[in-house]
């Protein structure tokens, strides 16, 4: 059996049942036991976190504000997953992953909620005066040293995931988005080419690859605030952007949105009913497909964004929480969502004649064709590479500091912000190297990472759950907080 072969089995083995149940069941646990928090205080989550977000906040050294600290997250969460994620996911599941996806999605809101308050309530400051925090630490501050194995194992897994998930896999996306743009647009991406590794590979993927390194080198090495001021001005635009030019193709497909939630929810329990044919698609793929890949794009559970929330100047670990819930719901309610509905209105105008080739793989092609088949092929596939690489690019950024966190915390609080350095090199010396490469195996092996990265975090949040109870009746229940 060869290696890839291996890769295979075991992301498959991961992100099988068990992880699933776990995921979806923590969310519902924490859910029922709190009285739905995501939609009895969801109000109040809108105003105290988007509404504050364009008020003057101010942030002390080596922390961020409450709002680039949300943005921070939100760009490694808004990533690839929400495009090229998504489309793969209704291609292989059908129309009913959506569906699954956006009902993992409610739950999810809890859990990152959860997620983030424990972040701020253990975190603690590092020898150069930045905030940290994360599964690493309210596992070995909230459950003290009898865990600490499993902070260990966290971060393992979460610091070499950073490599595949929040680095090669991503820059690969933007180089061969960009390289569609310059086909698309009359170029010939392959005109210059050098063999690497026995692959032949255009010039300009290594070009691309150079210059992600540099920009993420520059962010990188400019600490957490610097992270923070950038996220901040990216994160709402990207999101802006995609959003408007998904809508368009929306409203040019509207008289066709009844018939694709028809599909959606119809799909959620019979995939080949929704389809109108015999496709194959199991009811199990299509919870499989949703699930997971709602899981994958808006993180909760994974306890990535825990990292970046931990840096906030907010003292109040509930406030910090609520943004939590409205990072869930614009990865997923709004972004995802998106997605779904450019690609499923342009398949019920054009049918066939999309390409989509159901119960099988799908890509940010799909996305093209359907955003090309209302704006032009050009434009589409200009729409699309932009989006693509600037929620790549946010999605780097963030991952570079998640990795570098956790591998700081695996070398200790005396020589982790040293050794670091070595770390942070590492991980943009593979940018070039990730923009040029066949990457299928690498994308299975840091889906797999990711989906370990899950496990010894579900495992605090469940053991905590009675200092998440706790913390959150204390606020609600003291007037003069709220």
């Amino acid at each position: 059996m060869s290696f890839a072969e291996i890769v295979t089995k075991v992301d498959g083995w991961v992100w099988g049942p068990v992880l699933l149940v776990l995921l979806a069941g923590t969310g519902v646990y924490l859910s029922v036991r709190m009285g739905f928090p995501q939609f009895r205080k969801f109000g109040y989550a809108m105003k105290n976190t988007i509404g504050k977000m364009f008020s003057k906040q101010e942030a002390g050294k080596g922390e961020v504000t409450p709002f680039q600290a949300v943005t921070t997250a939100l760009a490694a969460t808004v990533g690839t997953g929400n495009i090229a994620g998504v489309t793969g996911a209704i291609v292989a599941g059908g129309p009913g992953a959506v569906f699954w996806m956006w009902l993992c999605a409610l739950f999810g809101m809890c859990t990152k909620y959860a997620e983030v308050l424990l972040a701020v309530k253990y975190r603690e400051r590092n020898d150069k005066g930045d905030w940290v925090g994360g599964p690493m630490y309210y596992i070995k501050n909230g459950l003290g040293k009898k865990w600490a194995w499993l902070s260990v194992i966290f971060c393992l897994f979460a610091a070499m995931a950073a490599f595949g998930i929040g680095n090669m896999t991503q820059v690969n996306s933007i180089a061969s988005s960009i390289n569609g743009v310059i086909d698309a647009w009359g170029g010939n991406a392959e005109a210059r080419t050098f063999v690497l590794f026995g692959q032949t590979v255009p010039v300009t993927s290594l070009i691309f690859g150079a210059v992600v390194a540099v920009i993420v080198g520059l962010v990188l090495f400019g600490g957490i605030k610097r992270i923070g001021s950038v996220t901040e001005k990216l994160v709402p635009v990207m999101a802006v952007v995609y959003i408007v030019f998904s809508l368009v193709v929306i409203f040019a497909n509207v008289k066709f949105i009844p018939q694709t939630f028809a599909m959606i929810f119809k799909g959620a329990f019979n995939a080949d009913a929704a389809l109108g044919g015999a496709f194959g698609i199991m009811i199990m793929t299509t919870i499989q497909k949703g699930v997971g890949r709602g899981v994958f794009s808006n993180e909760a559970g994974m306890g990535s964004a825990p990292m970046a929330h931990a840096a906030t100047s907010e003292t109040e670990p509930v406030k910090q929480g609520l943004y939590g819930i409205f990072e869930v719901f614009m990865d997923t309610i709004v972004i995802c969502t998106m997605t779904s509905l450019v690609l499923l209105t342009a398949y019920c105008r054009l049918g066939d004649g999309l390409g989509i080739e159901w119960g099988g793989n799908g890509d940010a092609q799909l996305i093209q064709a359907a955003m090309g088949s209302v704006v032009g092929g050009k434009l589409g596939a200009l729409i699309v590479a932009v989006g693509l690489s600037l929620f790549a690019l946010s999605t780097i950024i963030s991952w570079s500091l998640y990795g570098s966190r956790c591998f700081e915390y695996l070398c200790g609080p005396r020589l982790g912000t040293k050794l670091s350095v070595f770390y942070k090199i590492i991980f943009l010396v593979l940018l070039p190297v990730g923009a040029t490469l066949k990457i299928g195996v690498v994308w299975d092996l840091a889906d797999a990472l990711n989906g370990m990265m899950a496990f010894p975090n579900l495992v605090a949040l469940l053991l905590l759950s009675g200092v998440i109870i706790k913390t959150t009746k204390e606020f609600f229940s003291d007037k003069s907080k709220l």
